[in-house]
């Protein structure tokens, strides 16, 4: 059998060592110059975010993708979301790859790939990545080399297409907005999006060294902008992370506005304006208990999916949504984009403030956030089955037990880590950390 290597998100791990070697970059290259070649296309866009390792995946990639005969173009660095709008705005394009680890710390990269329609790759594309990575003894070279050419403008591009998705003339009056890049991909978009005619602007976090990105910043680490914006009164925070494809958001009061709260806000929005089409919000099991009873209340359908953006936007396509995402800040808005964007739904969320002329404290009291505390625990490759080993599966019905009606218990792998992830919500925070913390020793000494 294979090895699986796509998680959630696409492949990732720590830089240079398997599977994010260059080893490894030039038969994914390889692997997606094949796919695009079948296709009847002629070339992928890549983009990377700020990590010191970004060249020299970028390099290995673009020597794959030309030995099969497709052209790479190189849009350099650029925020996730914005390598997926790329990838639509050629018509020779197939795809489009990203190296970025997300929110992991500058030792991680990964690499993930849009097909031609800004979507993520299917299972069957994948699985013919992970075949190619391992049995790649019969590709032979093409006589006709792909050429590679660097994409000049692809941040302005990239900040022409945000803009044009939002009607500046909802701001009446300009806002005061600071932005936190994570010192990552973003860093360079932001100042063309949020120009000086409608917003006065201060970005923070926008000084990438190859090694700072998500350090104590971004979507992550919010108190350093949350400070920021009690103490110069500005109107929002934005804090975005490594390759700006999700958002956190901090109110004028400094109090953190998480996914959750932002897919509430615009989806009474949307109802209000009577544009929520099909009645419909997609959100993951993580979602806060406020959330579904907000829904429930509200009387919008909602469906619920696994963790990924990529679970939630087949949902979205099943069920003809428009509006989807996780309480982490992965937001989509189908209406506009193929995939989750923080800067995006930024402005989305702006759009409601603009338009109902209320704070962003005030809009987020339409749903009440229950304690939800989430640890994780290391774990080896294996992930073993932790529900068949009894004294972790009693502990956790014991927990659930005490919670009854008002809480809820969610354990699983991650993605995209060796990690266990505990999740507990409850009606008290101090009761709901011990619970916490209780079924994480018990996995500790068992796992």
């Amino acid at each position: 059998m294979t090895e699986k290597l796509f998680g959630t998100d696409g492949i990732r791990g720590v830089a240079n060592k398997y599977p994010i070697s260059c080893e490894i970059a030039l038969k994914i290259g390889r692997a997606a110059g094949l796919i695009v070649k079948k296709n009847g296309n002629k070339s992928i866009v890549i983009g990377k975010d700020t990590r010191e390792s970004g060249d020299m995946l970028e390099s290995a990639l673009v020597s794959g993708i030309v030995s099969t005969g497709i052209n790479a173009k190189i849009a350099g660095i650029i925020p996730t979301p914005g390598v997926a709008y790329l990838a639509t705005n050629y018509n020779d394009t197939g795809a489009g790859i990203v190296i970025s680890a997300s929110h992991n710390p500058y030792q991680d990269n990964g690499i993930k790939i849009f097909n031609g329609q800004g979507q993520k790759l299917d299972e069957s594309d994948q699985d013919f990545i992970e075949n190619f990575i391992h049995n790649d003894e019969e590709f032979s070279g093409t006589d006709a080399l792909g050429k590679i050419s660097i994409i000049e403008n692809a941040n302005i591009q990239y900040a022409d297409f945000l803009k044009s998705t939002f009607n500046f003339n909802l701001i009446k009056k300009r806002i005061k907005i600071i932005i936190d890049c994570s010192n990552g991909a973003a860093f360079n978009t932001v100042p063309k999006v949020f120009e000086d005619k409608y917003f006065e602007t201060k970005i923070i976090f926008n000084k990438p060294d190859g090694r700072n990105i998500n350090r104590n910043c971004g979507s992550q680490f919010t108190q350093v902008l949350s400070e920021k914006v009690v103490k110069a009164g500005f109107d929002i925070g934005l804090g975005l992370d490594g390759d700006a494809d999700r958002l956190i958001t901090i109110d004028e009061k400094g109090n953190v506005v998480t996914g959750d709260k932002i897919l509430a806000i615009c989806s009474k929005f949307l109802k209000e304006q009577g544009t929520l089409e099909n009645n419909t919000v997609v959100s993951t099991i993580m979602s806060n208990v406020g959330l579904i009873k907000f829904l429930k209340e509200s009387g919008i359908k909602h469906k619920i999916t696994d963790v990924g953006d990529i679970n939630v936007i087949k949902e979205m396509k099943k069920y003809h949504a428009i509006i989807g995402g996780e309480d982490s800040g992965h937001l989509i808005f189908s209406k506009y984009h193929t995939t989750g964007d923080g800067i995006l739904s930024g402005l989305r969320l702006i759009e409601v403030m603009a338009v109902k002329d209320q704070p962003l404290s005030e809009l987020a009291k339409v749903m009440k956030t229950y304690p939800q505390v989430l640890m994780n625990v290391k774990v080896d490759k294996s992930k073993p089955d932790f529900m068949k080993i009894k004294e972790i599966s009693e502990k956790i019905k014991q927990i659930e037990t005490k919670l009854g009606e008002n809480g809820r218990v969610l354990i699983r792998y991650s993605g995209t880590q060796p990690l266990l992830r505990v999740m507990i919500e409850g009606p008290d925070k101090g009761n709901t950390e011990d619970y916490c913390k209780e079924i994480c020793e018990e996995i500790k000494t068992y796992i």
